[in-house]
């Protein structure tokens, strides 16, 4: 008998999950948030070198006949509409839904999946690690976290400045520890490089005795986070691990309008060089921003890694009910 209509988690794993669920809601609602709903499909998406969105031909959705090719897409995070809210006067609040990416398969990833996400106005890069650290703290009962720079975890674990050594200082570490890869060398291939040795390298020493904050990233890897002008620039971005996880990302948001479609563009331009498609670059958050975003934190944290670590689980199929090859 074929039994795969059974779901891949175990049923009292799900009711641990809702049990999660509703601490998540307790925690932002005791702090004066509240929840909100914005739109899985929207005109407008997340332009993102590594976020591949799926799109629906709009007139499949309106049933209006159209010889354009405008497309909907099934939104990567509820990033967009919430901020819409924050710049027509919503001043703390938190979402938990589901996001879609492609491409996002295997032991931490699902096409779809469940994102909290939360903005409020006034937090800055400290205050942002703040309640970050708090909600992680409370919710997988671990002590203090701790908070590293960018450059200091490079330094620590590779013994490489990520800001100032050479591409080619970055294959060789790769190298000497084992990891034989085709990239170029090129300058404009740093990222890459950068982004391959925190995630192989670095990324499974993280957070084993309690979570790691990393913070002032790369200018170049800013994405919607303010970029922070010192001798050397740096992104006012943040991200958190725990037993090597990834589990959050969050950014002193920008709110300059015109940098954001400036990013928009370049990053456009590196999609089209990785054979992507483009992504619309005009938005109702361009909108919105040129209307007066407040200063602001925002932080998006993965529901179901959030749920894997608390209950000691290994795989996001197993905190899930019905995974993609079950949907």
């Amino acid at each position: 008998m074929n039994d795969d209509f059974l779901p891949s988690a175990q049923i009292d794993v799900l009711q641990q999950r809702a049990d999660v669920l509703r601490k998540l809601r307790r925690f932002f609602d005791d702090r004066g948030f509240f929840e909100v709903e914005t739109p899985l499909i929207s005109h407008d998406i997340v332009v993102d070198r590594h976020l591949h969105p799926v799109g629906i031909p709009k007139n499949q959705i309106t049933g209006i006949d159209s010889n354009s090719n405008e497309m909907l897409w099934l939104q990567t995070s509820p990033e967009f509409g919430m901020k819409r809210l924050v710049a027509s006067g919503a001043t703390a609040i938190y979402q938990i839904g589901k996001a879609f990416r492609q491409s996002e398969t295997g032991e931490m990833h699902n096409p779809e999946f469940t994102m909290l996400e939360w903005y409020r106005v006034g937090d800055n890069l400290e205050t942002g690690m703040d309640l970050l650290a708090e909600l992680v703290e409370e919710i997988l009962r671990q002590p203090k976290t701790e908070r590293v720079t960018y450059r200091q975890v490079f330094l620590q674990h590779v013994g490489v400045d990520p800001f100032t050594c050479a591409v080619n200082d970055l294959k060789s570490v790769a190298l000497e520890h084992g990891i034989e890869i085709e990239m170029p060398c090129e300058a404009s291939a740093r990222d890459e490089w950068l982004n391959l040795i925190l995630s192989r390298l670095i990324e499974p020493k993280l957070g084993d005795d309690g979570g790691v904050i990393i913070y002032d990233w790369p200018a170049s890897q800013a994405a919607l986070a303010v970029i922070r002008q010192e001798e050397v620039p740096v992104a006012e971005r943040f991200e958190i691990y725990v037993n090597g996880v990834e589990l959050a990302n969050g950014y002193h948001e920008l709110l300059s309008a015109d940098e954001l479609a400036r990013r928009n563009s370049v990053v456009n331009q590196e999609r089209v060089k990785d054979g992507q498609p483009l992504l619309p670059e005009e938005s109702r958050l361009l909108q919105a921003m040129r209307s007066g975003l407040p200063a602001c934190a925002g932080v998006a944290v993965g529901v179901d890694r959030l749920v894997m670590l608390a209950l000691g689980l290994k795989e996001i199929k197993d905190v899930i009910a019905f995974p993609i090859g079950r949907a």
